[in-house]
């Protein structure tokens, strides 16, 4: 083999670890020159493989046919330049040819026929099964369309034997699915599945397929919360994988079918070379069949004129792009119709891009920036319809549910102000006064505006003769100054004389009771105000006493009229004011009490809407005491009275507020159920960057603790570019990248799990307390030693040993120094004599640390043990001096020094200290010493004298190396064991 050659071959291996892409094909294309160059058959034939192998798996399969018909050439013509792995790969690559033709409509329908009839003929005469045939003929079945076909091709393929050529098992039952999904069997699909799904059979590319192709059919039987951990795990995958557009459009269609349109727009622009890729126009049609449905689903929704990622060189709205995709997918379609002779693959397009949605929302924990529609020019004011009820008819209403203290008051309002501006209605000042008011209640105007608003109505009222609801709407005037100016004392003194004034008039019977017990619960909240206002202690404390004075005047009042419309809930708040007093001041069980109290008397009065605050304190202030009962059954009444009407931001608040509850309990699964609805309304109120994050955040965490951490790390990865110390506070930013590699490290992803460690550790470095910092990069250190990247690992342990040092964490330190040791003697790392001076460093810290450390040193000297017999070259040799006796018999006293301080340490380590004799039992057995080693098994059998069988994994597993070690010693003897 030449030089030359050799560097072919490696270079040949290094692009197979390349990302895949036309980057990777043209290196691919290269290398077969090079090949071919060099004169050496065997070669171009292994660069011909390699160049299948990187088409097959890209954007560019269509320049599959070319090389493989030259290779099928070859092996006619010379099949002694095949190896028996190239010969391999050649029938394998059959099928991936066959198959491939299927989504090339330039392709005549008979060459496809040809060339499966010459795959079996092939395969007939090399001796395989048909399997992969009969596979490989249910592919084109279903692509025409033909289900007896279909289904004649799918029994045979079932009945075939299994061979080296039948494709892998996962691969195997994702088609098998496949066909059943096709023929209306979801819930069968979904079993055949399930092995695939659950990781027992896997591959390159699955499950990321199957995740993939299982979304629909498990919302079409009902399994919204599965789809969704699909879609996340999923998507994670093949998000990196270019060959996998198929799949990707998938993940898009279940996008644009369960209220995730913003999602869909997200996963298009992460791809715009895929809207051209021509490669492989069977997957190219898909993706455009679900580019035009999501298109149309935000068409439908108003987002007509949103600018949406598409093919580059135009910029698209949703509206064209919708009508540009649809018109390329229908081509496409007519393409293969026409190559087939019928009208199948056209069908099947129209009605994938006619589907509607599955979910109205399905919450996926990521968020994606909502689309917005350009602002559309005001709406011409339009006659009401023949059946719409009077304005007069709307203004009752108002009234009633106003004076019933309704939610939907405010709606109602809205509702006989737009009727009134759409009849030009000459309103009385009265009317006029009660929808000015109304406007500043609803809470979309700034609070100057709204004071604006509250004065006018004052005014109104006074000229229609009501000046109990003048001076109330005054006092509502104030208190917006207060809110605008962040002038509370101004506000105070504004409202001061209308205290007095409506006592006045509530005493000579011109305002009711309801009006005065508003303007004292008026002057409560401005007091209230002055509380966020004040600078320091001294003015806080004159707050608090000014607050309790204010909501006492509104008890003292109101009790005695409690009977009296709308006091109850003024009763109500002035409880809660006290509730805030006992709160600021530290008294807990005082302010859940006082809460508690404020829920009751309007819960009790019918009116249960107006306590959602009042229990959502009440949640917060009992779950800080560890009252986690108390917690959870006021934050779910708070949900349940104020789901309806308390806007997305305050949904988002309090679905949050009870997922934290239940999260603090242990309750996981709950809490995340809830914490994927505060994102979805923290999202839809605009507030995704804060709220919305801190929603995720903890989302990601309980999928952890779930076990689900491919979610939880698809949730996690989408929460951290939201996140800044700034606007989160450092501790967060750590706690997620803490959690992503957390996930990351079980999906067995240890580099980027160990880039996120190492990020937040560099936040940690600047805390006080330095247990974070070390542990960091404690587990940085494991990832980077577990992904091989040695000069690195060593770098991570070398910094979390001297934290641990500083902390005086002896056993951590000892730990990180007996890692560093095992990375000393891998391959291009410093050797043995590093390793064995970091494992003496290790031995002289836990003699220093005393008895407390005994376990650690026999540890210590039992893998000194195994690095000393591991490092030598060859098996121990007859001769006293001989490196590797000398080397085994050092071993096999560390090894005896460890089990005795392992016996020593107590008891509760004899797992260890049988590991260890075990050990020693094989090193007595390599250096020749066959009645030793039998001793030492025959005391680790003696040790678990009495335990049964089956009984303790540990106990059967020494046992069986038991065995083990006298069939050894049995062999080198030359007896039976």
């Amino acid at each position: 083999m030449s030089a030359d050659a050799t560097t072919i071959r490696q270079a040949l291996q290094n692009n197979m670890e390349e990302p895949e892409g036309p980057a990777r094909n043209a290196r691919a294309e290269r290398l077969l020159g090079e090949a071919e160059a060099s004169g050496d058959a065997a070669l171009v034939v292994e660069a011909l493989v390699h160049q299948l192998q990187v088409y097959n798996y890209s954007s560019e399969k269509d320049k599959m046919f070319v090389p493989f018909a030259r290779l099928l050439r070859l092996w006619d013509e010379r099949p002694g330049d095949f190896d028996r792995f190239m010969t391999h790969h050649l029938f394998w690559m059959f099928k991936w040819v066959s198959s491939s033709m299927v989504d090339q409509p330039h392709i005549p329908l008979a060459s496809i026929e040809k060339w499966q009839a010459e795959m079996e003929h092939r395969y007939r005469l090399a001796g395989h099964s048909e399997r992969a045939v009969r596979q490989g003929e249910l592919e084109i079945a279903r692509h025409l369309g033909d289900l007896e076909r279909g289904d004649r091709a799918y029994t045979a393929w079932q009945a075939a034997e299994r061979d080296l050529m039948a494709n892998c098992h996962a691969c195997e039952l994702h088609e098998q699915g496949g066909w059943q999904v096709q023929r209306g069997l979801d819930e069968q699909a979904l079993e055949t599945w399930a092995p695939v799904l659950e990781g027992e059979h896997v591959c390159a590319h699955e499950p990321h397929a199957v995740l993939a192709s299982s979304l629909l059919p498990l919302l079409r039987t009902g399994r919204p919360e599965q789809a969704r951990a699909h879609h996340l795990r999923g998507y994670r995958l093949v998000r990196p994988m270019e060959s996998m557009r198929y799949s990707v459009a998938l993940h898009i269609e279940f996008c644009a079918l369960t209220g995730n349109e913003a999602r869909g727009l997200e996963i298009l622009a992460e791809r715009p070379a895929y809207f051209t890729d021509s490669g492989n126009p069977g997957s190219l049609m898909g993706f455009l069949a679900v580019t035009a449905l999501l298109m149309d689903r935000l068409t439908a929704l108003g987002h007509g004129g949103q600018r949406v990622p598409g093919p580059a060189g135009t910029e698209w709205t949703a509206a064209s792009l919708a009508v540009e995709a649809r018109a390329q997918a229908l081509a496409l379609g007519a393409r293969f119709d026409a190559r087939n002779g019928n009208g199948y693959v056209g069908q099947e397009i129209r009605e994938r891009m006619a589907r509607v949605p599955l979910l109205e929302r399905l919450p996926l924990g990521v968020r994606a920036v909502r689309p917005s529609a350009p602002a559309a020019p005001p709406a011409p004011v339009r006659p009401p319809a023949a059946d719409a009820p009077d304005l007069a008819g709307l203004l009752a209403e108002a009234r009633r549910l106003s004076d019933a203290l309704r939610p939907e008051a405010g709606a109602a309002w809205l509702a006989a102000a737009e009727r009134a501006e759409a009849d030009g209605a000459v309103l009385v000042p009265g009317d006029r006064a009660s929808l000015e008011d109304h406007r500043a209640m609803a809470g979309s105007l700034p609070p100057a505006e709204a004071a604006q608003a509250f004065a006018a109505a004052a005014g109104l009222y006074a000229e229609a003769g009501d000046p109990g609801e003048a001076v109330a709407a005054a006092a509502r005037c104030a208190y917006a100054h207060a809110l605008a100016d962040g002038g509370a004392d101004g506000a105070l003194e504004e409202i001061a004389p209308l205290v007095a004034r409506v006592l006045e008039l509530h005493a000579r019977g011109e305002a009711t009771a309801r009006q005065a017990s508003g303007v004292l619960a008026g002057r409560a909240r401005v007091l209230q105000q002055r509380l966020h206002e004040a600078g320091d202690e001294e003015a806080l404390e004159a707050a608090l006493t000014a607050l309790e004075e204010g909501a006492r005047e509104v008890l003292a009042f109101s009790e005695p009229l409690r009977d009296r419309a709308g006091v109850v809930t003024r009763i109500a708040e002035a409880h809660h004011f006290l509730g805030d007093v006992a709160a600021y001041r530290g008294d807990g069980p005082a302010a859940a009490e006082l809460y508690a109290r404020a829920s009751a008397g309007v819960t009790e009065a019918g009116l249960p809407w107006c306590a959602v605050e009042y229990d959502a304190k009440r949640a917060r202030i009992a779950a800080r005491l560890g009252d986690h009962t108390t917690a959870e059954r006021a934050a779910r009444a708070a949900l349940e009275h104020g789901e309806s009407f308390v806007g997305a931001s305050g949904r988002a608040r309090l679905h949050l507020q009870l997922a934290e509850v239940l999260g603090a309990t242990g309750r996981f699964a709950e809490a995340t159920e809830q914490a994927l609805d505060a994102s979805h309304w923290a999202d839809e109120a605009g507030e995704g960057t804060f709220l919305g994050a801190h929603a995720r955040h903890q989302l990601g965490g309980w999928l952890l603790r779930l076990g689900r951490a491919a979610e939880a790390a698809a949730v996690l990865e989408a929460v951290l570019p939201d996140l800044s110390a700034e606007d989160h506070g450092d501790g967060m930013v750590v706690q997620t990248l803490w959690w992503l590699g957390d996930a990351l490290s079980s999906l067995e992803e240890p580099r980027p799990a160990a880039e996120h460690w190492l990020r937040a550790a560099d936040i940690a470095r600047g805390w006080p307390e330095q247990q974070d910092h070390a542990m960091l990069a404690h587990l940085a250190g494991q990832a980077l030693y577990r992904a091989e990247l040695n000069p690195e690992a060593e770098q991570a342990y070398a910094r979390a040993g001297e934290l641990w040092r500083e902390l005086g964490d002896v056993a951590a330190l000892v730990r990180t120094l007996r890692v560093r040791a095992w990375i000393a003697v891998r391959e291009g790392q410093p050797g043995i004599g590093a390793a064995r001076a970091l494992m003496a460093e290790a031995e002289r810290e836990c003699e220093a640390a005393g008895p407390k450390m005994l376990a650690e040193l026999a540890d210590t000297w039992r893998q000194t043990a195994e690095l000393v017999a591991r490092a030598c070259e060859g098996e121990p040799g007859e001769a006293a001096d001989d490196p590797a006796r000398l080397a085994y018999e050092e071993a096999l006293g560390y090894v005896g020094r460890a089990s005795a301080a392992f016996r020593e340490a107590g008891p509760e380590l004899l797992g260890q200290r049988t590991a260890a004799e075990l050990m020693a039992a094989w090193l007595e057995a390599d250096l020749g010493r066959g009645d030793a080693a039998l001793g030492r098994v025959a005391g680790v059998l003696a040790a678990y004298d009495g335990v049964a069988a089956g009984t303790d994994e540990t106990v059967d597993a020494r046992r069986a190396e038991v065995e083990s070690v006298r069939a050894y010693v049995a062999r080198a003897a030359g007896t039976d064991a």
